[in-house]
């Protein structure tokens, strides 16, 4: 496992767009990914571009009361999962996250500490530290074991 991460400090949509540009070039290799960040830090913001740079036409929103959302792009199904509301692990497991996860299909998750010992062993995963109102440091980490997919 990779202890070190690309580090972006993301000040406007330009910069947002870039970060989203360098997860969506490693979803050939990582399905699932994490989005870690508190209330308000810009995951859905930054899951939205990462949609976009994956041609997902769709409107997206954050699935906060639906839990999932599913988007078509240009490559195939898309999942958008918000856990925020989650009381325990056994409600994903209810609507079927093993088989979101597991199907190949990009995942992104937000609240994903909600969910702990369902998420599988390779994923990408991405921090958003707020600093200021206008400024963002977003870190992504890779847990997959290989070189050739490290950033």
């Amino acid at each position: 496992m990779r202890n070190d991460a690309k580090v972006f400090a993301s000040t406007g949509l330009d910069e947002l767009h870039q970060v989203a540009t360098v997860i969506a070039n490693q979803i050939t290799a990582i399905r699932v990914w994490l989005f870690r960040g508190e209330m308000g830090s810009g995951k859905t913001t930054l899951i939205k571009e990462v949609c976009r740079a994956l041609q997902v036409e769709d409107v997206m929103s954050s699935p906060t009361f639906s839990i999932v959302n599913e988007y078509a792009s240009g490559t195939g199904k898309i999942y958008h999962f918000d856990f925020y509301r989650l009381k325990n692990e056994r409600e994903a497991l209810d609507i079927g996250t093993e088989e979101y996860f597991y199907s190949g299909d990009p995942c992104f998750i937000e609240w994903p500490e909600k969910v702990p010992s369902l998420i599988p062993e390779t994923y990408g995963e991405v921090t958003i530290s707020i600093k200021n109102e206008t400024h963002r440091d977003i870190a992504i980490l890779i847990h997959d074991g290989e070189e050739k997919n490290r950033l």
